[in-house]
C-alpha cells in the first residue's frame, strides 16, 4: 500500500491504475480506524480492484465546541490496518491540501431537507461540511463505487442524494454497523468514554432493540414508546440527544401505515456524544 499527501500523487496512482483496466473503489474516513473501517475497506476489494482510503479530519465538518483538537490522530497503527483490509492507496492530505485558499471562501455543497433535523439540528453546518468534503474528494479520485458505514445512517442518505442529484456516476453502498460484543456500535468517539461509562452505553442498542420489538408486535403509539425508552436511557445515565422513528427511505417523520422505518439515537454520556440507529423492514419477517 502506498501513502499519498498531494492531490496530483492521488490523481497519478488513480490514473496508473485506471490504465490497467482497474476499478477503482473508495473508502472516505477521518482516521482513528477499527473494526468497522476494516470492514468497509474489505467490501471494496470484494467489489473492485484497487482500493483507495483517505484519512482526513475535516475542519468544515466540525462546530465551535466540538472535538475537532482532540480527535484522535493515529496515522501509523491506521496504516496497518487499512494493509491489512486490503487496501492500495491511502490519501493523506494536509487541510491546506484539501483547502488551498482558505475554508473562509471554499464553495460549499448543501442537500437540504435530508439534512435537516436529527444530526443536522444538533450540529448546524455538519452535513454541509460533509456534503462539501465528499464532493471534493469524489472530484479527486472519480472512484466506480464507494463505500460508507449505515451507523452514521443520515450522512449515508445525504450522500445518497449528494450522488443522485449532482449525476455523479458513482455506486454508494452502505455496509452494515460493526459492534462490539455488547451490541455498541463500534466509534471512533468511543475512546473517549471512561470504564464506568463504556458499560453504561450498550443501553442505547437495547433501547433501539425493545422499539424495534414493540412495534412488531404491533405498537404504533409512537410518542408513548418513544418516552418510556428516552426515561429507560435517562435512568442508565444517558442524556438523549433525539430518539426518532422515520421513515426508511426519506427520513421524513414515520406513521402509523409505514411499513419501512429506521429508529434513531443520539445520546451524551459525559461530554461524548455517541449516535445508533435500527432499520426495521415490517413486509420482512423478524
Amino acid at each position: 500500500m502506498n501513502t499519498v499527501k498531494t492531490v496530483r500523487e492521488l490523481r497519478a496512482a488513480v490514473a496508473r491504475a485506471r490504465s490497467e483496466g482497474k476499478r477503482i473503489g473508495f473508502v472516505p474516513t477521518m482516521g482513528n480506524l477499527h473494526s468497522g473501517h476494516a470492514a468497509l475497506v474489505a467490501k471494496a476489494a470484494q467489489r473492485v480492484d484497487f482500493v483507495v482510503a483517505s484519512i482526513f479530519v475535516n475542519p468544515l465538518q466540525f462546530g465551535a465546541g466540538e472535538d475537532l483538537d482532540k480527535y484522535p490522530r493515529t496515522l501509523a497503527a491506521d496504516q496497518e490496518k487499512l494493509l491489512e483490509a486490503g487496501c492500495h492507496l491511502l490519501f493523506a492530505p494536509s487541510v491546506e491540501e484539501m483547502y488551498p485558499d482558505g475554508m473562509a471562501g471554499q464553495t460549499r455543497v448543501s442537500v437540504p431537507q435530508l439534512s435537516e433535523g436529527l444530526c443536522g439540528a444538533s450540529r448546524p453546518g455538519h452535513f454541509e461540511g460533509v456534503a462539501t468534503v465528499v464532493s471534493k474528494l469524489f472530484n479527486m479520485v472519480q472512484p466506480d463505487l464507494a463505500v460508507f458505514g449505515q451507523k452514521d445512517y443520515q450522512q449515508l442518505a445525504v450522500i445518497r442524494a449528494l450522488v443522485h442529484d449532482l449525476n455523479m456516476p458513482i455506486q454508494i453502498i452502505g455496509e452494515p454497523t460493526v459492534r462490539a460484543a455488547d451490541g455498541l456500535a463500534l466509534s471512533s468517539r468511543n475512546g473517549y468514554l471512561s470504564e464506568e461509562q463504556r458499560a453504561i452505553a450498550p443501553a442505547l442498542y437495547r433501547s433501539l432493540g425493545q422499539i424495534a420489538q414493540a412495534i412488531r408486535n404491533g405498537e404504533r403509539d409512537y410518542p408513548r414508546l418513544l418516552a418510556e425508552q428516552q426515561q429507560q436511557l435517562e435512568a442508565a445515565g444517558l442524556r438523549r440527544d433525539y430518539l426518532e422513528i422515520r421513515q426508511a427511505q426519506n427520513l421524513r417523520p414515520a406513521t402509523a401505515e409505514d411499513r419501512d422505518l429506521v429508529i434513531l439515537v443520539a445520546a451524551y454520556l459525559g461530554a461524548t456524544r455517541l449516535i445508533d440507529n435500527l432499520h426495521l423492514d415490517l413486509n420482512t419477517p423478524a
